[in-house]
Order: structure tokens, then C-alpha cells, then sequence
């Protein structure tokens, strides 16, 4: 995720190479993101530290991110941000790790940073303010800013929401093969029906169920379709999915 952020943000023109540097304990990391990228990895910890304005958190739950604070505090400046997208973890827990009173932004990212869509989940604690990390967050996709106990639901309904499409297109790709239709067309409609009912959506501003009532004509092809696909329980399998993802999101921040 880290690498995404670091190649939409220069991609963007949000941020330069030379006003990135990064720290990582796989030398064998930091000299690809050098090579590919030409952000800064020759730094040690303390220099890179310094002068950062903003510093962004990037490793798993279950690493250690006491050490990490530890570090911070020492090398940091006091005004320097921390942006953490690290999942399930809470500002009053990072704040316990870099600092009761700094700045401390926590950030879901969204895969789709090289897209330009998809929503990052952002939660500010009492110390930080949109100003301070809008056009970094901005480089990568969009904001929806909130409050922080709806963090892990928009984690495994909005953020892991990718997900759900591309099993859908998937498995709507694969009905057409089922049907006769060779696979690169059987695709090549599939995305265009996807991306076509999203603009129509937007630019009708109707309700789904109300294009669904134009589309399905009496005793028509549309309606025998739709007949299947609810007696297939699709919705609910579905919500169950995002119920699950959810679930698992709470379970990393307990860990």
C-alpha cells in the first residue's frame, strides 16, 4: 500500500521523488523503490525523521510499533503529523505509541490510488486538522472524512469494496462464456455494462430499483433474469460478505 501511495502521489505531481523518504528494515525493498521510484531510502531513520513534516505509518498491526513510537518521539519534531494507515489500530492507540498530544491522523486507504477513485476513510484525532494532510491524501484519491467509530465498517465495506466488483464482474464474464459468448466479449461487455450503469446512475440520479423497473418489461428477458438472481440469495450472501470483512477488521485492531 505504501508503494501505491508513493507511485500515485509523484504520478499526480502531489509530491516529488525528493520530498519522499522512506525507512524499511527490507534493504532489498528500499532499493527498488529507489531504482523505480528515486525517493530517498540512503537517509537513516533519524535524518529522515527530522524534517519531515508528515510521517506516514506503514507496517502491520502486529509489528512493533512501541519501538516505532519510541523512535518517533526521540527524532521526530513535535509539529511533524503522523499519518497512519495501519488497520485496526485506533488514534488513542497511537497516540499511546508517538504522542498524547501530536498530531495523529489515521487513514484507510483505498486500493484504487493509480485510478483516481475510491474514497480513503480518514479520522482525525482533537490535535489534527483537514489542512494538514487534504492535498497529501488528495494525491492518491478521495477523502471522506469520519468519525472514528465507523472506521472498521467503511474498512470492509468501502475500502476492501473493490473486492466485491471484481468477483461480480468476474462471475458476470463467466455467465456469458456459460451462454455461448466467446470470453474476450463475454469481458469486453461485462465492463462496458459495469461502467455504463454506474453513469447512468449518476447521471439520472435514480434509485437502482427505479432503472430496474425501466429495464424489466412485462414477462420480459429482464425480469425472468432477475427472478434467478434473487432466488440465488445474492444480496444477502453479499452483505454477509461485508459483514465478514468488517469483523475481521475489528479483529486485527483487538491483536
Amino acid at each position: 500500500m505504501a508503494e501505491a501511495i508513493i507511485r500515485a502521489s509523484i504520478t499526480n505531481n502531489s509530491l516529488s521523488a525528493d520530498q519522499i523518504s522512506v525507512s524499511d528494515i527490507n534493504e532489498a525493498r528500499l532499493q527498488f523503490l529507489n531504482t523505480k521510484y528515486g525517493v530517498d531510502t540512503k537517509n537513516s531513520q533519524a535524518q529522515g525523521l527530522s524534517t519531515a513534516d508528515l510521517i506516514v505509518v506503514a507496517v502491520r498491526p502486529q509489528d512493533d510499533l512501541v519501538a516505532l513510537g519510541q523512535i518517533v518521539q526521540q527524532f521526530a519534531a513535535s509539529s511533524a503529523v503522523i499519518v497512519s494507515i495501519v488497520a485496526g489500530v485506533t488514534n488513542a492507540q497511537l497516540a499511546g505509541y508517538f504522542g498524547a498530544e501530536r498530531s495523529i491522523i489515521r487513514v484507510i486507504p483505498n486500493t484504487l490510488t493509480d485510478t483516481g477513485y475510491g474514497y480513503s476513510g480518514v479520522a482525525l484525532n482533537a490535535y489534527a486538522t483537514r489542512d494538514q494532510v487534504e492535498r497529501f491524501l488528495l494525491g492518491f484519491g478521495k477523502v471522506e472524512y469520519l468519525d472514528e467509530t465507523l472506521m472498521d465498517v467503511f474498512t470492509g465495506f468501502g475500502v476492501a469494496g473493490p473486492n466485491y466488483i471484481y468477483y461480480f464482474i468476474e462471475s458476470l464474464a463467466d455467465a456469458g462464456v456459460l451462454a455461448g459468448l466467446p470470453r474476450e466479449q463475454a469481458w469486453k461487455v461485462a465492463l462496458e455494462n459495469v461502467m455504463g450503469a454506474v453513469v447512468m446512475l449518476q447521471q439520472t440520479g435514480l434509485h437502482p430499483r427505479q432503472l430496474l423497473d425501466i429495464n424489466n418489461s412485462p414477462g420480459g428477458v429482464g425480469i425472468h433474469g432477475l427472478y434467478e438472481l434473487n432466488n440465488s440469495d445474492f444480496a444477502a450472501g453479499l452483505q454477509r460478505s461485508v459483514l465478514a470483512a468488517v469483523k475481521r477488521t475489528t479483529e486485527l485492531g483487538v491483536k
